[in-house]
C-alpha cells in the first residue's frame, strides 16, 4: 500500500466517523435550520480532530433544497418532522482530502427512504462495475450510473457523478476541466495516471432526484482506494 493510499483511507476514515458523530449526537433534526446544522457539524469536527479546513464548501441540503447540485446556493431551509436532509463535506486531514456524503430521512416516507436506499445500492454497484472493468473510462461509468437512476425510477441531480481527490490542494478541477470529472464527454481512462504520473484518486457521487416529489438523495465516497 502506497504512502498516499494510506493518507486517503485515513482521511476517509476519520470522516466517516465524523458522520457517525452527528448521528449518535442526533445533530440533524426537525426544526434546526441548514446552517445550523452546518455550523453544528463543523464544529463538532472541530471537538473531535481539530478540523477548521475543508477543501469546498460545506453543504447541508433538506427537503427540496435537495434537488440542487453542489453548485447551487439554494435558500435556507428549516428540516420538518418528516423530512431529507443529506451532507456534503470535505475536511482535510493533515494536508488529505475527505469528500464524504450521506442522506438521512427524518419520519418514515416510503419515498423518501427508497430514494436513501437506492443511492446507498447504486453507489455499491457502481464500485463493483468500475472493478470488474479495469479499463473503464469516466464516461462510460457515467453512462451505467445513468441507467442505474433510471431503472429505479430516479434522474440523476448532476451534470457529473465524480471527481479527482487526492492530497490538497490535488489537481485543480475547473469546470472547463472535464477531464478532472466522471462526466459523460470525459474519455479519460480512470486508472490513467494523474500530470505528475501518479495513481488518480476519484469520488463517486450518486445524486438521484424526483422533480415532481421534490426531493433527492446523495452519497459520496472514494471510488478505488
Amino acid at each position: 500500500m502506497t504512502e498516499t493510499t494510506q493518507r486517503l483511507i485515513d482521511a476517509q476514515n476519520k470522516a466517516n466517523l465524523l458522520f457517525k458523530e452527528v448521528e449518535n449526537r442526533a445533530i440533524i433534526a426537525a426544526n434546526r435550520s441548514e446552517k445550523d446544522i452546518n455550523t453544528a457539524v463543523f464544529q463538532l469536527a472541530n471537538e473531535l480532530f481539530g478540523i477548521k479546513k475543508y477543501w469546498h464548501k460545506r453543504i447541508v441540503r433538506a427537503g427540496k433544497n435537495t434537488l440542487y447540485p453542489y453548485d447551487e446556493n439554494p435558500p435556507n431551509l428549516i428540516v420538518k418532522e418528516e423530512d431529507i436532509v443529506f451532507l456534503d463535506f470535505g475536511p482535510i486531514f493533515a494536508n488529505w482530502e475527505a469528500d464524504f456524503g450521506r442522506t438521512y430521512v427524518l419520519g418514515s416516507d416510503a419515498k423518501m427512504k427508497k430514494i436513501q436506499a437506492d443511492i446507498s445500492l447504486a453507489w455499491n454497484a457502481g464500485k463493483e462495475y468500475y472493478n470488474l472493468h479495469p479499463d473503464i473510462t469516466a464516461s462510460e461509468l457515467y453512462a451505467f450510473v445513468q441507467s442505474l437512476s433510471k431503472k429505479d425510477g430516479w434522474e440523476l441531480g448532476g451534470r457529473h457523478c465524480g471527481h479527482l481527490i487526492g492530497e490538497f490542494p490535488h489537481e485543480k478541477i475547473e469546470d472547463h476541466k472535464i477531464h478532472s470529472y466522471i462526466h459523460l464527454e470525459n474519455h479519460r481512462k480512470l486508472n490513467d495516471f494523474d500530470l505528475k504520473g501518479e495513481k488518480c484518486y476519484w469520488i463517486l457521487e450518486i445524486h438521484f432526484v424526483d422533480y415532481l416529489s421534490e426531493i433527492g438523495g446523495f452519497t459520496e465516497e472514494i471510488l478505488n482506494l
